[in-house]
């Protein structure tokens, strides 16, 4: 035991830069909700309905995928803090470019600046980067960061809401850019720094690259379970991108589909914290079936009520439930491969959780505007769920063989 503990890279400077992280991420997972919340009046300035909108969702989370793995090479060479500070200016600048009123200034700005060089400059790599500052909490530390998202759904729709409507969608971008911009490059050049890594222990440097994974050749191990984060993220990206809209058209207000988007991602902030605990204990992969297992029931609680108290109640379980699962699956990772390969598997995992989002936000829109209501949507999510959860179910045995 002492040698362990003389071994860990945990301290107090893993926690502020956890929490340094946590507020970053907070800020650049803000810029995609403008679209979100704006949805409505977003379509209705551009034309072309829901699925351009709805699209732009989807670019900012498949740009975000893929910038993570072009960002996570480039925080290897020129370190996290510089990427970081990148990302910051990226959101600004593609906020700006997003506000300028047409399709393809939309597209591009969210696309690019805020989901490739952006989100992708702050999110994946910074889960990879934060992993390396712990080896004993290591679950509970990435459920914190990843709550970031959570936090920025719990705060920023009401101030977007309120935004768009004083002052429009496209001056609320603007004002939105400058903010995350001045945080994100105070913060990252304050407080980043070379981050240590675990001598001892799963996913350390000690374990060697190359060994069979889950009985597996790691990259076909690799390739199942970012398959599975693909498919779980299409029907979680459903709820969160289009709640709003679907509020809407059951009579029920704007400022009351914010609120209830906002008690959703507060509830999975709250959860996710739980899950984090859980993992450490159980590990990635058995926190991801548990998790994938309660969003499924929470979508079928989307389909079994219409009313405006049933759907705070639904969407505050719905996030208790999915709020674990996405940080598991950075765990499970982390164990199972070396931390040497932390830096390009991470980032990979991600680029498959968020190509993931970016087909559920897609999907149904397109659903919505084939067949005119949202029900077949969350059938289609439910359909893939249920496929994830076979997958997994094979990988937990693999597990247990081993």
């Amino acid at each position: 035991m002492p040698a362990v503990e003389a071994e860990s890279v945990e301290t107090r400077t893993s926690w502020i830069i956890a929490i340094a992280a946590l507020t970053m991420l907070a800020m650049a997972a803000g810029a995609p909700l403008i679209v979100v919340v704006g949805l409505v009046p977003i379509s209705e300035t551009l034309g072309g309905g829901r699925s351009l909108p709805s699209l732009a969702s989807s670019v900012a989370y498949l740009g975000s995928g893929i910038g993570g793995v072009v960002c996570g090479l480039m925080a290897t060479r020129f370190g996290q803090r510089r990427v970081a500070m990148m990302g910051g200016i990226a959101i600004c600048a593609g906020l700006f470019l997003a506000s300028y009123g047409s399709s393809w200034s939309l597209l591009t700005g969210v696309g690019l600046g805020v989901g490739v060089f952006g989100n992708g400059a702050l999110f994946p790599p910074m889960f990879a980067y934060v992993s390396l500052w712990f080896d004993r909490r290591r679950g509970t530390a990435l459920a914190l960061v990843s709550s970031g998202q959570y936090i920025a759904g719990f705060v920023w729709p009401f101030f977007f809401e309120r935004g768009i409507a004083a002052f429009g969608w496209q001056r609320t971008m603007q004002a939105y850019g400058i903010l995350a911009a001045v945080v994100v490059l105070v913060i990252a050049g304050l407080l980043l720094r070379p981050a240590p890594v675990p001598l001892a222990g799963p996913g350390s440097l000690r374990k060697v690259a190359g060994g069979r994974v889950l009985g597996m050749a790691p990259n076909m191990a690799m390739f199942l379970i970012a398959f599975c984060s693909f498919l779980c993220c299409v029907p979680m990206a459903m709820p969160a991108a289009h709640l709003v809209a679907f509020c809407g058209d059951l009579g029920i207000s704007a400022a009351r589909g914010a609120s209830m988007l906002s008690v959703l991602l507060l509830s999975a902030f709250v959860a996710r914290q739980f899950w984090g605990w859980l993992s450490d204990r159980i590990g990635g992969l058995w926190t991801v079936f548990l998790g994938s297992v309660a969003q499924v029931v929470g979508m079928l609680g989307f389909l079994a009520t219409t009313n405006e108290a049933g759907l705070f109640f639904v969407s505050a379980a719905y996030g208790l439930g999915f709020g674990g699962i996405v940080p598991a699956y950075v765990m499970a990772v982390r164990a199972l491969f070396p931390a040497i390969e932390a830096s390009w598997r991470v980032p990979l995992l991600f680029f498959a959780s968020l190509g993931g989002m970016a087909a559920g936000a897609w999907l149904a829109g397109a659903i919505y505007d084939r067949v005119g209501f949202y029900a077949a949507a969350w059938w289609a999510g439910i359909a893939l769920n249920m496929v994830q959860l076979g997958i997994m179910v094979f990988l937990l045995a693999r597990q247990r063989r081993e």
